[in-house]
């Protein structure tokens, strides 16, 4: 089937990637203003709720039931989805979920199809394999349209091109679209858009969207948007297709209540998103006349069987996580080289990709202080820095054992199983002093050990250790 194409977006590790990132001044520069005014605006808007800790903890509540009884609740959702006169496809992979949308495309003569954001149809690099077979999607979302014509990579889960500022978007609509902006105005960029698109909207016959959510006893979709071509897409096109994470479910619709209230503050920083649109099957004569679902896996349940990593599943993909990450903040997401970028894409990634072999999955726990922000922001109270250290253990064991790290550590155990080897290491240690400055630092090392002081000082092993120093004064 081929390599998961979650990791296709990159294929340098975490660490290089991260190494060039910090070399762009601009990137930090325009990452450090967005990421620090909506930090600033999800607080006002969070602190407006007193019970904020209580929706926290029923999102959470109810995104453990859904993972518990995820069998159950899918099954309930196809039964409903169908009632309602959509089609419910199953997808087990990137390669099945691909095929199935291509075909309903090609089913419908179409060349171009317009798409509402969506994390899912990224992961599976679906924009790809229809241009490869001769279908042109064209994203709708204003950020997503700016990495489309840019030919770029998303960096952020809620706003993909954060890492552009308005010069680099106008120079990219002179270049890609017949609209040409009068400025760089945000105005006169978003009015160069609107015109371009409005000609999609109305000539598409096929629309792609994700979903953020489904409510399995009603076979209701929900997508929430800020701009209104979400709206566009969902009812003017003749055929729907919507691509969804088989844990995006909700068991009922006063479960989505919850949810309504916890996405827009922890993403937006808003009460409410200006555009909540939720359908149910098709009704003739109101929208588009063909629904199909298809519900994705790609790795889901292998990390649903992980007691621990799989609380990564209740992601509502918020970003409230990426935007108080200091390592976020200085690389960026294309740093990550996944589509689910910061924290979260630090434990889902991974997850997903399902092989900790893999150099760059492997990669991705290490890309974090532990400094914990993201799991006191999480709306779903996902432990982000628990799953962080689960998965890093499982990065050590897949390592193999001639490794020079695992050579090293078998080393040092063989040397702390005994105390005569012991303390014989600590007196070769304390030559260590004669390499150190007066400050008893020593600032230089001869490779490997310059690799830890081209970036900071180790502190010399003392002349005389606690064990030599207790036998000398006690005996």
């Amino acid at each position: 089937m081929g390599r998961n194409p979650v990791t296709w977006l990159g294929s340098p590790t975490f660490p290089r990637a991260a190494h060039t990132a910090l070399g762009d001044t601009q990137l930090r520069t325009n990452l450090r203003k967005a990421t620090t005014s909506i930090r600033a605006k999800r607080a006002e808007a969070v602190a407006e709720l007193s019970d904020w800790e209580e929706l926290r903890r029923a999102g959470e509540a109810i995104k453990d039931d859904v993972l518990a009884h995820l069998d159950t609740y899918l099954v309930r959702l196809e039964e409903a989805v169908t009632a309602r006169g959509g089609v419910v496809h199953w997808a087990r992979d990137a390669e099945e979920a691909n095929r199935i949308v291509l075909d309903l495309v090609r089913a419908k003569d179409a060349d171009e199809v317009v798409k509402v954001k969506s994390m899912a149809t990224a992961e599976i690099g679906l924009n790809p394999y229809l241009e490869a077979a001769g279908v042109r999607p064209v994203e709708t979302d204003l950020a997503e349209l700016i990495v489309q014509l840019g030919n770029d990579r998303p960096s952020h889960i809620l706003v993909p091109a954060i890492h552009r500022n308005r010069a680099e978007i106008k120079d990219i609509f002179v270049r890609g679209m017949s609209e040409v902006p009068a400025s760089d105005d945000p105005r006169d960029l978003a009015e160069a858009a609107r015109k371009h698109l409005r000609r999609k909207f109305l000539s598409a016959k096929v629309a792609i969207s994700g979903a953020n959510f489904a409510v399995a006893e009603t076979g209701s979709i929900a997508v929430v948007e800020s701009e209104g071509n979400g709206r566009m897409c969902l009812t003017l096109p003749e055929t729907l297709i919507t691509v969804m994470g088989i844990e995006k479910l909700v068991p009922t619709w006063r479960d989505l209540e919850v949810f309504l209230q916890l996405l827009p503050r922890s993403s937006t920083a808003e009460r409410m998103n200006p555009y909540t649109s939720v359908w149910s099957g098709v009704t003739p004569g109101d929208g588009p006349s063909e629904f199909h679902l298809v519900l994705l896996d790609n790795g889901r349940t292998t990390a649903l069987a992980d007691e621990v990593g799989r609380q990564a599943l209740r992601c509502i993909r918020c970003s409230a996580c990426l935007n108080v990450c200091p390592v976020y903040e200085r690389t960026g997401g294309q740093a990550y080289g996944s589509v689910y970028p910061g924290p979260i894409g630090a434990i889902l990634a991974p997850q997903l990709v399902g092989d900790m072999d893999d150099e760059q999955a492997a990669s991705l726990p290490y890309a974090s202080s532990l400094c914990g922000a993201c799991y006191e922001v999480c709306p779903v109270r996902i432990d982000i820095p628990e799953v962080l250290t689960h998965l890093r253990s499982q990065a050590v064991q897949a390592k193999s054992r001639r490794d020079p790290e695992a050579l090293a550590m078998a080393g040092a155990a063989w040397m702390f199983r005994d105390p005569r080897r012991y303390e014989a290491a600590q007196r070769i240690g304390a030559l260590s002093r004669f390499l150190a400055g007066d400050d008893g630092r020593i600032k230089r090392l001869p490779w490997p050990g310059s690799k830890w002081t081209d970036s900071r000082d180790v502190p010399a092993v003392p002349k005389e250790s606690f064990r030599m120093w207790w036998r000398r004064n006690r005996g």
